[in-house]
């Protein structure tokens, strides 16, 4: 009789979108800031003998590399989001079966050396699940995926058939577990609507954490408008601007797909909020407008409109992109109709107790917003809900499926997938226990080349 746990895939995108405030009393009227930028995908150049080397968030290079290899543009013809370097290539590393691209994010000895924290990804779960007997490439295996893209483009629905198919075959034809994290849990959902068959032949047991199943609205609304806003202080060296972000999340399928779902029942509309100017006569200096998920259409047309980058020496229009909001609002219904198969057990672990962004307001009463184009170049200010400081509790608990156990965790978005009751739910509902020291020696991640 087999004594190994069934095998177990850990999915997680390369890039999410955490928000913390380190210090709420401090700033209690700021917006949130945003934690590390989780990006690590792979570049090579096209010439076969190149070897890729990782795009790292390093000392004063973060903001310069990022433009160069990874701002990007959409292709409506392949509905790929595509990057502007003619001579680099986006590859997610399948190295350590998988594992690779979800454990730690730089995986450089001197990110090792200081310790940064937000790049610790999925490493410590990998750690817990070695030591509750799990090997590497046996019963353990990790799919990443390239964050630009629709939660349902080809290559990512392709990719997950086969490392299913993979683990499948590894564990000797039981059915495999699936622990997915954050914008995993949307791609889970497209290959379930999508291959219903296949998940239902492969899959005991789906286990999602801290997924914005009806989306994000303060996090991305924002994203969409300013970017995002990272770390302060010594670490804010290691990320990229908030704009330099702002110019590639613009053309992202993904980002669009986490907007706030328009057929859900909000308990409270997410809404956008500006203050805009009305007249010089100081009657009426400043009026609040308000837009709801449909109505914010307008608004984000309104103040892209003007919105470009230089590249190369090349000016490139970048307005809110309609093509992809159309393909968005696909995937959003393939979402809406996703069932989960008889025979299949969910659970859903979502953070709680922390602020989370939910209406999101530019300008002010007395600094209002006379042309919308100037929303881009604010800083916004938030009305918080629970969640876990990126995704609202109320999003993340709404699975629409019948869920075994469904369980709220005090933890952050990124928090959540080193957090001990985070540990000891998977663990239950995997039915294993850890087997060595917590003294043992951890799993190993082998250095980026530099």
């Amino acid at each position: 009789m087999d004594q190994r746990p069934p095998s177990t895939i850990l999915i997680g995108t390369l890039q999410s979108l955490p928000f913390s405030n380190p210090n709420p009393n401090t700033f209690p009227s700021q917006p949130n800031h945003a934690s590390v930028l989780q990006f690590l995908p792979m570049f090579r150049k096209s010439k076969p003998s190149t070897i890729p080397n990782p795009i790292v968030t390093r000392l004063l290079l973060a903001d310069l590399e990022f433009r160069k290899k990874i701002w990007s543009v959409y292709n409506l013809k392949t509905g790929y989001t595509e990057v502007l370097d003619s001579d680099t290539e986006i590859v997610v590393p399948d190295d350590d079966s998988g594992l690779y691209a979800i454990d730690i994010l730089d995986p450089s000895w001197f990110v090792k050396f200081i310790h940064l924290s937000g790049v610790y990804h999925f490493h410590d779960m990998i750690d817990m699940l070695v030591k509750c007997g799990y090997k590497k490439g046996t019963t353990l295996f990790g799919y990443g995926y390239d964050f630009r893209q629709s939660n349902r483009i080809e290559k990512s629905m392709e990719g997950l058939k086969a490392k299913l198919e993979a683990a499948y075959k590894a564990s000797r034809g039981r059915k495999v577990n699936i622990i997915s994290h954050s914008m995993g849990g949307l791609l889970v959902s497209c290959f379930l609507s999508l291959h219903r068959d296949l998940f239902s032949k492969y899959v005991n047991k789906w286990i999602c954490i801290a997924c914005p199943f009806q989306g994000a609205p303060g996090c991305i609304n924002d994203s969409l408008l300013t970017g995002l806003q990272f770390v302060d202080g010594f670490e804010s060296y290691f990320f990229v601007s908030r704009w330099t972000m702002h110019q590639l999340l613009v053309e992202c399928p993904s980002i669009y797909e986490m907007l706030p779902n328009p057929d859900f029942n909000w308990k409270t509309q997410p809404q956008i909020q500006v203050w805009r100017k009305q007249s010089d006569d100081g009657e009426t200096p400043a009026k609040l407008e308000s837009y709801g998920p449909i109505e914010c259409t307008t608004l984000f047309e309104e103040a892209l409109r003007n919105n470009e980058l230089n590249y190369n020496g090349n000016t490139i229009a970048l307005p809110f992109n309609l093509s992809i909001l159309r393909r968005a609002a696909g995937t959003r219904q393939i979402l809406n109709n996703v069932q989960l198969p008889e025979g299949v057990s969910f659970y859903n672990i979502f953070g709680a107790s922390f602020d989370t962004p939910f209406d999101v307001c530019y300008g002010t009463e007395t600094s209002p917003i006379e042309d919308l184009s100037e929303v881009c170049h604010s800083m916004p200010q938030y009305s918080y809900v629970d969640g876990d400081g990126t995704v609202p509790a109320e999003s993340a608990k709404a699975d629409g499926f019948v869920a075994v156990e469904r369980v709220g965790v005090t933890a952050d978005h990124r928090g959540l997938l080193c957090d001990e009751t985070t540990f000891l739910l998977i663990q239950k509902w995997l039915g294993v226990e850890q087997k060595v020291s917590e003294h043992s020696k951890t799993s190993r991640v082998a250095d980026a080349s530099p």
